[in-house]
């Protein structure tokens, strides 16, 4: 089985980030974090879990943390995404970057009888926002110190995200053949 998801982050409206990815039924959870990281464009930093609704919420679904706590969670690397979605319309949170707190919906679309050995991103909308710039608070300011060149932390914000004197940031920057190549080589 293959499992078509449509993952949007919250919080980020104009426009809308989303993808939408199909995974193979028998990818672990730690690879399915890897497709969402590639699809958004995701560095992989920081800690990552999935539940149903966000913090609070389980079964939590994540990676071992190294400070001993031992809290109750599931395994990512231990379980398959078709042991947790069994049916369509199914809605579960992907968090990234817990000081940051990128939420991402998820909503399990199809469940198609096609079985594949990959990923793959086939849509999607909006650029993703850097790492590190404060979650969707501080990628909101971004976007504010950018519309306006007389901001006093104008210039500081485009050298920190790398761009040229003449490059602008671009909230629809999407490139989902790119996307989709780096997702189909998980």
């Amino acid at each position: 089985m293959t499992f078509q998801f449509k993952i949007q982050l919250n919080n980020i409206l104009k426009p809308p980030v989303w993808r939408r990815v199909l995974v193979p039924a028998q990818f672990s959870f730690v690879k399915y974090h890897l497709v969402i990281q590639s699809a958004f464009g995701w560095e992989n930093y920081h800690m990552f879990q999935f539940s149903p609704n966000g913090f609070g919420s389980h079964p939590v679904i994540r990676a071992p943390f190294d400070d001993g706590e031992d809290d109750d969670f599931i395994d990512a690397a231990k379980i398959k995404v078709e042991k947790i979605f069994k049916e369509e319309g199914q809605k579960f949170t992907y968090i990234y970057d817990f000081g940051d707190g990128w939420e991402h919906k998820i909503i399990l679309e199809k469940i198609l009888a096609d079985k594949t050995m990959n990923a793959n991103c086939i849509a999607g909308k909006g650029a993703c926002p850097p790492e590190d710039c404060g979650g969707p608070w501080g990628y909101s300011n971004m976007l504010e110190v950018l519309k306006d060149p007389t901001n006093p932390e104008y210039e500081e914000m485009k050298e920190w995200l790398g761009l040229d004197n003449e490059e602008e940031w671009s909230v629809n920057n999407f490139d989902l053949k790119g996307t989709s190549e780096i997702v189909r080589s998980i």
